[in-house]
């Protein structure tokens, strides 16, 4: 088995999956929030109809990779490696939401001035300080609170998952007098039994998708995917794989989502890659390569940059739907122009903040 790699080694193939997922988030954004997709549901209503409706699975991809990633960072033996799971939770709130709050008051100020040209339903109402302290703790959408922009409320649900892993790696690591073979059998079933949870019950119920525990099930999939792939011996990891294909499988036969058989594509796919080593080099795509690195910011601004572009046609440009064509064109090119500013004018500063520094690691 190769060896493991370290932490912030490049990921091509993880990186080519989150450029084509917020690619798709962007799509989706311009495809559901008017008012040019209007004219370009005239030229192409499926395409549209597509992008507005079914894109937004690609979330599904950024969960079982962050699950994936979790595992890799957090506990690449399934042991848990940080001393103190606080200070690795305050870590990626800071690396996470720093760059989030930046963009929240972007998008505010975007919102201001798309207001100045357009009326129509996509604009969000005048933000409250209250709004914005939710925000800031990641607590929107557990108090019900209006959302600033559009998408923001993943970031809360991988701060909740992340949360949740390290919950679980921890109680696993503190098992009284387990081996280090036991605490990585725990580590496998508690976060099975939790994934399992997911998929059978809670990510059957809307009223859950506040809530981690809806989304689990892909996130769990990425971790085990992870875990499993890295077993040495050939017919433990055989039947582990195949376990967690058939117990997906059922779930799936209990209640088919596409979202959910997505998501177990993709584990498979980054289990596979891990284990034949190609997750480390392929595909060879700088563009790929680029668009995965700025994803998070593409993620974050997308939506109020699109918001300044279709409120500026809407005043200015003519109503036709080749001209509104193009400016969903302009729009999707604005998103990743100013992503990428973002990322290395913003994103790159503050999540050096939140990078972990040297601290004590448990043994396995």
């Amino acid at each position: 088995m190769p060896a493991s790699p370290a932490p912030r080694q490049c990921l091509p193939l993880v990186d080519a999956f989150k450029a084509v997922a917020s690619q798709l988030i962007v799509l989706h954004h311009l495809a559901f929030y008017g008012p040019l997709s209007d004219g370009t549901y005239l030229l192409a209503p499926d395409l549209v109809a597509w992008f507005s409706q079914d894109a937004r699975m690609a979330v599904q991809v950024f969960l079982v990779v962050a699950g994936f990633l979790a595992a890799r960072s957090l506990a690449p033996q399934a042991i848990l490696m940080t001393a103190n799971p606080m200070a690795q939770l305050w870590q990626r709130y800071v690396r996470v939401a720093l760059p989030y709050v930046a963009a929240l008051l972007v998008a505010m100020v975007c919102t201001k001035l798309a207001d100045h040209w357009m009326q129509h339903d996509s604009l969000p109402d005048s933000p409250t300080v209250w709004q914005f302290v939710s925000h800031v703790l990641l607590l929107q959408s557990l108090l019900d609170v209006d959302s600033l922009s559009a998408g923001v409320w993943y970031v809360a649900i991988d701060f909740q998952l992340f949360a949740l892993m390290l919950l679980l790696l921890w109680l696993a690591r503190r098992w009284p007098e387990a081996s280090s073979l036991g605490r990585r059998r725990l580590t496998h079933a508690l976060v099975w039994a939790v994934g399992l949870a997911s998929l059978f019950y809670f990510n059957r119920d809307a009223d859950w998708d506040d809530w981690a525990v809806y989304f689990f099930g892909a996130y769990g999939l990425g971790a085990l995917a992870y875990w499993f792939s890295q077993v040495p011996s050939l017919h433990a990891r055989r039947w582990r794989m195949w376990g967690l294909v058939l117990l997906t499988l059922l779930a799936l036969a209990f209640d088919f989502r596409t979202r959910i058989a997505l998501a177990l594509t993709v584990a498979l796919v980054l289990a596979w890659s891990l284990r034949k080593g190609w997750l480390y080099t392929w595909p060879r795509s700088p563009v790929l390569a680029y668009l995965g690195k700025i994803s998070y910011s593409v993620f974050l601004l997308n939506f109020p940059v699109a918001l300044v572009v279709n409120a500026w046609f809407t005043r200015y440009a003519a109503a036709d739907v080749w001209v509104q064509t193009a400016g969903v064109l302009v729009a999707w090119l604005a998103c990743n122009l100013a992503g990428a500013a973002f990322y290395h004018l913003v994103e790159c500063k503050l999540s050096r903040l939140g990078r972990p520094r040297a601290s004590q690691t448990v043994p396995a």
